[in-house]
């Protein structure tokens, strides 16, 4: 089981004193980092650990917005803590805020760039491409609205780049964008649509072409490397074991096609999906049943199950929600927020799963959304 390490915080006016963090990093150690979408201010924390599960430190860094609060997945969203393709740098949503921090990244620690109005009501997700930045915003008619990334993290709003989704309140889940960064695809999770938005070159989108999900419970859409959007799906209402997990081509006018449909995950409630840098394998988390599934990635996005597909087991209760692979493609993180803690779990080279242990560095059932590794 996990060994755990204390240390102080290293605080100094709300930043980090990156010196002292930098002196934690040895070598095989990992950085992940989570939100608390604490309601009045709210934060991300960083967490590095050895490779034997040891906590080598925990750093508290300021968004300067504010969480929705809540108790257990209150943004009912993937991508609300995201890294940029090269993880230098770090956005976040300040949902009750309305508003979308970024923070460079030095050495495995945080450093405030800035913070900007998201373009909407209760932003809760975001995806990033080729100097580019959309967010989701939950709230209101719900849209997607873009942003340029400047070369030290700030954010500037691309004029005329808002997108409405299908209607009011359908629940926006989650947003990604395509590795040629001219599609955007976001899952509404009330509506349980697939959105299918083209990126202009100005960075302006046109607008969207709404795909009825095939299967129930559609939430968290991402695409791989090879281009194949990768859908988790709760299943029906009710149901047990009837989670599953699709991936789709997407053709020239923004409509799907099925490329594996529905393949189950013997789990219960799946909302999000992490995959691997390399695009061999895709993980996914059933919250319901407080286990993770694994499939490996094929030719075309052809999905195939991992070993018995239930790869790892969390605690009982643990409701796992949003969960993130490492940049280097050795560890999967869990974020089971609901009792306070990550679960860790090490990652073998034909994609199965070791239990490393969990860390416990947060209190249980306050709200924290939002999980990225370095």
């Amino acid at each position: 089981m996990l060994k755990i390490v204390r240390t102080p915080l290293l605080l100094v006016g709300g930043a980090c004193m990156l010196a002292s963090l930098m002196s934690a990093q040895r070598v095989n150690t990992e950085t992940f980092f989570v939100m608390s979408n604490n309601p009045d201010n709210n934060e991300v924390i960083g967490f590095v650990h050895s490779a034997d599960g040891s906590l080598l430190q925990e750093t508290h860094y300021a968004t300067h917005g504010r969480g929705s609060g809540g108790v257990n997945d209150p943004l009912e969203s993937q991508g609300s803590l995201t890294l940029n393709a090269d993880h230098s740098i770090l956005f976040a949503v300040n949902s009750g805020s309305g508003e979308i921090t970024s923070f460079q990244v030095h050495n495995n620690a945080l450093q405030f760039a800035g913070k900007v109005p998201s373009g909407g009501s209760s932003p809760v997700a975001i995806a990033q491409s080729h100097k580019r930045v959309y967010v989701l915003n939950q709230g209101g008619p719900g849209s997607v609205v873009g942003f340029q990334v400047g070369q030290e993290g700030q954010l500037n709003r691309i004029s005329g780049s808002s997108a409405f989704l299908s209607a009011n309140a359908v629940g926006g889940s989650s947003i990604s964008i395509s590795p040629d960064g001219q599609t955007i695809a976001v899952v509404e999770r009330l509506a349980n649509n697939i959105d299918v938005f083209h990126v202009n070159a100005d960075g302006t989108l046109t607008n969207a072409v709404v795909n009825q999900s095939p299967a129930p419970g559609a939430f968290s859409g991402q695409f791989a490397p090879d281009g194949a959007l990768l859908v988790s799906e709760t299943g029906p209402a009710g149901a047990v074991g009837a989670s599953a997990i699709s991936s789709y081509s997407i053709q020239s006018n923004g409509h799907l096609s099925a490329i594996s449909q529905s393949v189950p995950t013997f789990g219960n409630a799946n909302c999000w999906n992490a995959i691997s840098p390399d695009g061999l394998h895709v993980y996914v988390s059933n919250a319901g049943s407080s286990t993770i599934s694994g499939f490996a990635i094929g030719s075309g996005g052809v999905l195939s199950p991992i070993a018995s597909t239930i790869l790892a087991s969390n605690p009982a209760g643990s409701t796992n929600l949003d969960i993130t692979v490492s940049g280097d493609g050795k560890v999967l993180y869990s974020l089971n927020a609901k009792v306070g803690a990550i679960g860790v779990f090490l990652i073998g080279s034909n994609g199965t799963l070791t239990e490393v242990g969990q860390i416990n560095g947060f209190t249980a059932a306050v709200g924290f959304n939002g999980i990225a590794a370095l």
